[in-house]
């Protein structure tokens, strides 16, 4: 264990090494005018020179010492304040030559330490920072994989289907085009109804797969245009009252049009509907976002709902601290409420 002193045992010292030195000095001041003094006897004027003469000398000693235990004290410190301002900045890692062991090398030691612990958290953060990145690319691209399945799975089970249903058909028809002329005409019918039922599955996929954004638009209107072009391109009904839109923030505004554009996918593949209703209203100190369906419904108990981006819509509302409720049941459609609190400042 190092020994340090104090800054008091240090200028203690000091005054012993000044008084030693004024000592030495008063001694060779007397010795000098003994040997060359014609009377080495001390008179009075004699005196008052010889003790003129020392008390110049020692305050000359004193200031000397002074100034220069100053000096040094202001170094150290100086250099302490340099050391701390680079660690600030970021230039950990250096160390300072400790030279006296007094109370200013315990603050050194200290500093020293400090710049070896900041070092190492630096060390250690940029560790920590490049697995998160590493684990950051392989979440997304496992989620990449699992989204390709998840498409290659929907294509399989419903385009894919249908597109063999038709090719089937249509050959049927072919072979019975002579032979029972109503009967090739009512598979012609029939393909042609599946070919519009892949077309919708084709435009609910490519809504997932290309989302639209608002542009700087507000929800409302967004939501309007998407309605008015879903209702040109499939045989699917809009029914729109939008209100109080206003309430909301703007930050909100994509959250909620990306939960409305995955909900209507998920209507266009799975729910056979002909009417999708989108209203808003405000209930008390809520905002409320209602979507609705006149299709075939499911069973929520079941597992493989998650599977259907109801578990991604759950979590955009809660990213803006909304909260999701989702209502289902077979035969009977799918309702899904949105609620986000308004602020008093909201319009």
């Amino acid at each position: 264990m190092i020994k340090v002193a104090s800054l008091n045992h240090w200028f203690i010292l000091q005054y012993i090494r000044f008084t030693l030195y004024g000592a030495i000095l008063l001694f060779t001041v007397l010795q000098l005018y003994i040997f060359l003094s014609e009377e080495p006897v001390l008179d009075t004027a004699a005196s008052l020179v010889v003790v003129a003469v020392t008390a110049i000398i020692f305050l000359m000693m004193s200031l000397y010492t002074g100034i220069r235990s100053g000096t040094i004290m202001r170094q150290r410190l100086d250099e302490m304040n340099a050391f701390v301002a680079r660690l600030s900045s970021g230039k950990t890692g250096e160390v300072l030559h400790i030279k006296d062991a007094d109370d200013l090398s315990v603050l050194e030691r200290s500093l020293n330490e400090l710049s070896v612990n900041m070092s190492e958290q630096a060390r250690s953060l940029q560790r920590i920072s490049s697995e998160r990145l590493t684990l950051e690319k392989q979440a997304q691209q496992a989620a990449v994989i699992e989204e390709r399945q998840r498409l290659a799975r929907d294509l399989h089970d419903s385009v894919s289907q249908q597109l063999f249903a038709m090719t089937m058909m249509s050959s049927a028809s072919v072979r019975m085009l002579d032979t029972d002329h109503s009967q090739a005409k009512q598979l012609i019918h029939q393909a042609a109804e599946i070919a519009e039922k892949a077309q919708g599955e084709m435009r609910a996929l490519l809504l997932h797969l290309r989302p639209v954004d608002l542009k700087g638009e507000s929800l409302s209107t967004g939501l309007e245009k998407l309605a008015n072009e879903l209702e040109q391109k499939t045989p699917i009904t809009f029914s729109m009252n939008l209100q109080h839109m206003n309430k909301i923030p703007e930050s909100s505004d994509e959250h909620l049009f990306r939960v409305v554009q995955e909900a209507v996918s998920n209507i266009l593949r799975h729910a056979n509907a002909t009417v999708i209703t989108i209203r808003s209203e405000l209930k008390g100190t809520f905002f409320q976002l209602f979507i609705g369906d006149n299709g075939t419904g499911f069973d929520v108990n079941e597992k493989k709902w998650t599977s259907y981006g109801l578990q991604t819509m759950k979590e955009r509302c809660e990213e803006i601290g909304g909260q999701f409720e989702l209502r289902s049941k077979e035969g009977e459609g799918t309702y899904i409420t949105i609620r986000i609190a308004v602020t008093e400042g909201g319009e």
